[in-house]
């Protein structure tokens, strides 16, 4: 069998992980078994960071959508219900930039949601 030296791939190998280690600190940046170590485990923070952003940005949307609600005397859960019930299809990324942007319309869509609720039975 002929003899490979694997030259040129092994160096484009070893050049693209240290150009993705590039700015890590000490020899995390300048020795391959470090960066290789290094990249490994930014790319796992990185992949869960990306499962978790989507999870951090409903939850804050809640947070201001709650916020905005309960100034107008109407909890959350209340407010997503009457929504439903009226027919209003809007996400919750929508209704927080309406909260915090135009208070009138968020006010107009409370007004919408408390209309649609059904009256408690009388017991």
């Amino acid at each position: 069998m002929p003899r490979v030296k694997r030259g040129s791939k092994r160096r484009e190998r070893r050049k693209k992980i240290l150009g993705l280690a590039k700015g890590y600190y000490l020899t995390k940046s300048k020795l391959y078994r470090s960066a290789k170590e290094s990249i490994e485990r930014a790319g796992n923070f990185a992949y869960v960071g990306r499962k978790r952003k989507k999870r951090d940005f409903r939850r804050l949307w809640i947070i201001r959508i709650n916020a905005a609600a309960r100034l107008h005397d109407i909890s959350y859960s209340q407010f997503i219900a009457g929504l439903k019930r009226a027919g209003v299809d809007l996400d919750r990324k929508s209704l927080a930039e309406i909260a915090a942007t135009d208070p009138a319309a968020f006010g107009a869509l409370v007004q919408s949601a408390k209309a649609s609720q059904t009256p408690a039975p009388n017991a």
